[in-house]
């Protein structure tokens, strides 16, 4: 059995005004559909999903799925993928956790094991037949929307493109919506291969995102 790697991360304790949650989002966190599938990965782990969204965001942060270290500490992006991503949207820590701010939905609550490779698993379509239309519903606030990686980029753009593709086509997206690689440190080397991301994509990014914010 693989063992989720070591948390380098401290447990981030949510601000008090984030800690209201929706009776939706709490039953999120009940969930155990996936139970039988996640025992029979190489992990064999439990459920623990990690809804993370109010009614009130104004940023929807639509990505794949927890990671081994998401699922340790039940902290979405509590990791380097998540110091990256909060790069890109220039947002501190605080900022980025307040979930009457930003909300957090990725295509499966919950951390979907490795392969018998070491693999990182699909995100189970089960999560989101089950879920994502009702949180979509109660997140009428949006002003923003990030759509990271390419199972998000299908799902909630109908894209049919690859991720290079479909974030090289960012100013074709309506206002406020941008398509985004994912932030893991497997990407460097594209985001190398890519410069128009950084010096192009970003400074809109983060224009939006602070009046989205603090203008709105």
């Amino acid at each position: 059995m693989l063992a989720p790697p070591e948390l380098p991360y401290a447990v981030l304790m949510p601000r008090s005004s984030d800690t209201t949650t929706t009776p939706l989002a709490r039953q999120i966190s009940t969930c155990r559909l996936c139970a039988d599938r996640f025992a029979a990965t190489a992990t064999a782990h439990a459920p623990r999903p990690v809804p993370w969204f109010t009614p009130k965001a104004r940023i929807l942060i639509a990505g794949q799925a927890p990671g081994a270290r998401v699922h340790a500490s039940g902290i979405p992006f509590n990791d380097p993928s998540g110091d990256r991503l909060r790069d890109w949207l220039g947002l501190d820590r605080d900022t980025f956790y307040d979930r009457a701010r930003i909300a957090i939905v990725p295509m499966a609550f919950c951390f979907p094991g490795y392969s018998a490779k070491g693999s990182d698993l699909p995100p189970p379509s089960v999560c989101r037949a089950t879920w994502h239309n009702h949180v979509m519903a109660e997140l009428t606030n949006l002003s923003v929307r990030l759509i990271i990686g390419g199972y998000a980029h299908r799902y909630h753009l109908g894209a049919r493109t690859n991720v290079t593709q479909t974030v090289q086509a960012w100013r074709d997206l309506p206002t406020g919506t941008f398509a985004l690689p994912h932030p893991s440190w497997r990407n460097t080397g594209w985001l190398k291969k890519n410069p128009w991301f950084t010096d192009e994509l970003l400074p809109v990014l983060r224009a939006r995102v602070k009046e989205a914010l603090y203008d709105g």
